[in-house]
């Protein structure tokens, strides 16, 4: 069960990473990115580690709780996040509109804090191995907010 929660993560991964379009990388150096922008290439590693995280903490939280329909609501808003989670590349690259984006992602921090909540009470592993999550998803919201205002 463990694979299947990783898959899932991952997934939302894959399809932002679909959705954002090719050369993201060179796309990501030409906007108008603040000084302490992150280089292209911390994004990978740093993503695939929360995804890894996200799908352990969704498993954690199922297997604390002994099945799907005890913890409904949280691996409803787990889900919820990561669907969300997918969407945003969707819109901040592939669409390039930064002020939308603002709107998905700070939906995606509301949901994804009270997913950390909401798992906390399942687990509270599964809480805190979502925490690293939150705090990037804060960074990159106020990335996406500098991006959004000097484009």
């Amino acid at each position: 069960m463990l694979t299947l929660f990783l898959l899932v993560a991952f997934a939302a991964g894959g399809i932002g990473a679909v959705g954002q379009g090719a050369e993201v990388g060179p796309r990501y150096l030409a906007l108008p990115r603040p000084s302490w922008a992150p280089p292209p290439w911390v994004f990978g590693p740093v993503w695939s580690l929360l995804y890894a995280a996200i799908g352990v903490a969704g498993w954690r939280v199922w297997r604390a709780a002994g099945s799907f329909g005890a913890a409904r609501f949280t691996l409803g808003l787990w889900a919820t996040q990561l669907l969300v989670n997918a969407a945003w590349p969707l819109v901040f690259f592939g669409r390039e509109a930064f002020g939308a984006a603002v709107t998905v992602i700070l939906l995606l921090d509301a949901l994804v804090a009270a997913t950390v909540l909401a798992a906390w009470r399942h687990d509270r592993v599964a809480g805190l191995l979502l925490l690293p999550y939150l705090a990037w998803l804060g960074f990159a919201t106020a990335l996406n907010v500098a991006i959004w205002q000097a484009a």
